[in-house]
């Protein structure tokens, strides 16, 4: 275990520069700690070395990422995040456990909400959608991140026309939400939601737009026809 991490952690060390590391500060408004690395290195470290490990069981693989995850190091996390991604197949309720405590206990960032949420979690809620309940008590949590993965979670298959009402079901918990980064989550759950599903999409904002958020309202109906987008808008 402790080589595969110490493997790891070098080569992404060898392939950082303190110019990526500022340029990457740039996106983040919250205090992140970066290497500083290029998106097609973090993708060549991770399967490569995924290579090495893919003989292990999900457990130990999972047990790594879980590491990766405790280091607080934003590509860290993304190497995380590759990793549990090919294991989704695999996955049972009981692994569920390990998710949500990445949400709860190490999401810190808009990066690794989104790249944890959107593939791992949102496969995991394909393979066992009773497990939508969770997402909706994620909703209410005091934590942005938190609040921001029950959308997120739900990006991939809003866009298949799955778990509409669902859908519909969190952005009303969020619908009123102070917070910028979790208005423009469940925007984006439902922009995805509107390219299966646009006019109940857009009924949903028309019913609710006096209450929501400006930020929320355009990302929701972003890929919206120009008509559309101008009625959602209009005071």
């Amino acid at each position: 275990m402790n080589e595969i991490i110490g493997r790891v952690r070098r080569e992404l060390k060898a392939a950082s520069s303190e110019s990526a590391r500022i340029t990457g500060l740039r996106f983040f408004r919250e205090e992140v700690n970066l290497y500083g690395i290029r998106a097609d290195d973090i993708r060549r470290i991770s399967k490569a070395n995924y290579e090495l490990i893919r003989h292990l069981s999900k457990q130990e693989i999972l047990s790594l990422c879980d590491i990766l995850w405790n280091s607080g190091m934003v590509e860290e996390t993304f190497v995380a995040c590759m990793w549990s991604e090919k294991l989704t197949g695999q996955f049972t309720p009981d692994d569920f456990t390990m998710l949500e405590k990445w949400v709860h206990n190490n999401v810190s960032n808009w990066a690794s909400c989104d790249t944890l949420c959107n593939h791992t979690v949102g496969d995991f809620i394909q393979m066992y959608p009773e497990y939508i309940i969770s997402l909706k008590r994620w909703a209410v949590s005091d934590n942005r991140w938190v609040r921001r993965a029950s959308s997120v979670s739900l990006i991939v298959p809003a866009r298949k026309g799955k778990f509409l009402g669902d859908i519909f079901d969190i952005a009303t918990i969020l619908l009123e939400d102070t917070d910028d980064m979790v208005q423009k989550g469940y925007g984006w759950m439902l922009k995805a939601a509107s390219q299966a599903d646009q006019k109940e999409v857009f009924d949903f904002v028309m019913n609710h737009k006096s209450r929501m958020p400006r930020t929320a309202l355009r990302y929701a109906i972003e890929k919206m026809p120009a008509e559309l987008r101008s009625q959602a808008m209009k005071k």
